[in-house]
């Protein structure tokens, strides 16, 4: 525990990749987690989710999410099974998204486990999910929501506020003030001109940035996302494919079936089926509705969006789109193809050269997603290796983060520099890239922050 002169920060997670998102902050009789998200990817990364964290979960006093997203909350359900009693303050749109995301990780995880043991392809005998969809529900009871801009006590001295981050629906900045500073964290920071997303808020001022670097060696492709969708789907309906479509539940869903439903209804594309193969997300599409101030879409524009696609809701239906014959789109979770029903789909469409196997976000190393997009030729889902004949494709200008130029640009709205910059949430090239950028251009103090590194802070 830090002493009464200051903070110490520890980063658990988000160094050297682009998931579990954990920063601890220590001082003032108070440990506070700052995010609480699974590892994604590489074995060796998801392995940290069943290693004990460094912090016994009963010594941490609160857990502040900045978003849903499961990089970023996943943890939460074992961290809460394993001792925590805190309160985990959120944003209201974050608290009805968790609600979905959360049991529906946990059910994946116990479904997984289910065909792993079934099939008999798991080394572990048996195999067991990291937590249950009951462990999720009961994790749901700590959430306390903050609504953004209002300062909330987290002990003598220091509290927080959230600020908006354009990300995703309810996705939000924390500024933690502390007796002799504050300390501010971007979580994902979004675009200035997003589609549906209203932009984040500008920085202003801080003593501490808590920065990511996702795309901190990259410019997002200044084409027009409907033209090359459009142009994906003609070319799959040429074929007589299939466009399957591995989206992230929240965010890039929405953004997707609003484009779907503008090119419709311009005839800009064939009026084909839409299957919305996502439980989840057919929830996190209506909570657009209970959030209009957040986004950009009018009620109008969000009634659109959850009418153009069919919802599959059974397993049964799921099962019987492996069997079109017809062209079609399928939109359903996972974003990075790591677990859920797109596998199955994958399974049966990637072996045709027919299909057209489109991403539309961020795909981290390790992930099925990322070995696609790098032109292997076949893929393992569950324990087998699938040809890989079908077009795969990506959408890149659909990207919720910001991109290099466009994280410079928000810096500029700071007043004055931080004292330092501490980049996470980036994979070693793209973070080093941002944190060279960031010393050339601005003049500020950078570094890219390690695993399990701590920080001494005079706050």
């Amino acid at each position: 525990m830090s002493q009464q002169s200051g903070m110490t920060l520890r980063f658990l997670g988000a160094t050297g990749t682009v998931t579990g998102s954990k920063y601890l902050l220590s001082g003032y009789g108070r440990r506070v987690l700052i995010d609480c998200g699974l590892f994604q990817g590489y074995k060796q990364l998801r392995l940290r989710n069943w290693a004990p964290l460094p912090v016994e979960p009963g010594q941490i006093d609160a857990v502040i999410l900045t978003h849903a997203h499961l990089d970023h909350s996943g943890y939460l359900p074992l961290l809460a099974r394993n001792g925590f009693r805190g309160p985990v303050y959120c944003t209201p749109a974050t608290r009805d998204l968790c609600g979905i995301l959360l049991p529906d990780s946990g059910h994946l995880q116990e479904e997984d486990a289910r065909y792993a043991n079934k099939g008999g392809f798991s080394r572990h005998k048996p195999a067991l999910p990291l937590y249950t969809e009951a462990d999720a529900r009961r994790s749901l009871e700590l959430l306390r929501t903050v609504p953004f801009g209002e300062a909330t006590a987290l002990g003598t001295g220091i509290g927080f506020e959230f600020h908006r981050a354009g990300h995703i629906l309810g996705s939000a900045m924390v500024r933690v003030r502390a007796p002799r500073g504050e300390i501010l964290f971007t979580g994902d920071l979004g675009r200035p001109r997003d589609a549906i997303m209203r932009p984040p808020e500008r920085g202003r001022l801080t003593d501490l940035l808590v920065l990511e670097s996702t795309y901190g060696d990259r410019v997002h492709s200044g084409a027009d996302a409907a033209d090359a969708f459009a142009e994906i789907v003609h070319r799959t309906v040429a074929r007589a494919g299939v466009v399957l479509v591995p989206a992230f539940a929240v965010g890039r869903t929405q953004t997707l079936l609003h484009l779907i439903w503008q090119l419709k209804s311009s005839g800009r594309i064939p009026d084909l089926p839409v299957f919305l193969n996502s439980p989840m997300a057919v929830d996190a599409t209506r909570i657009f509705h209970a959030h209009l101030g957040e986004h950009r879409l009018s009620p109008q524009e969000c009634e659109g969006t959850c009418r153009v696609a069919r919802f599959v809701n059974t397993v049964e239906e799921s099962v019987a789109l492996n069997a079109l014959r017809e062209p079609a789109i399928i939109v359903a979770a996972s974003g990075m193809a790591t677990g859920g029903r797109v596998l199955h789909h994958l399974k049966a469409l990637a072996p045709s050269a027919r299909n057209t196997i489109l991403f539309s976000g961020y795909q981290a190393g390790g992930t099925r997603g990322a070995t696609l997009l790098g032109g292997a030729r076949t893929v393992r889902i569950h324990g087998q290796d699938v040809a890989v004949n079908a077009e795969v494709a990506m959408l890149d200008m659909l990207s919720a983060h910001a991109d290099a130029p466009e994280t410079l640009e928000w810096l500029g709205s700071f007043e004055r520099a931080p004292k330092n910059v501490f980049l996470t949430h980036g994979e070693p090239a793209a973070a080093d890239a941002l944190r060279q950028r960031i010393e050339r251009e601005r003049g500020w103090a950078c570094e890219v922050a390690d695993y399990l590194q701590e920080v001494e802070l005079d706050l």
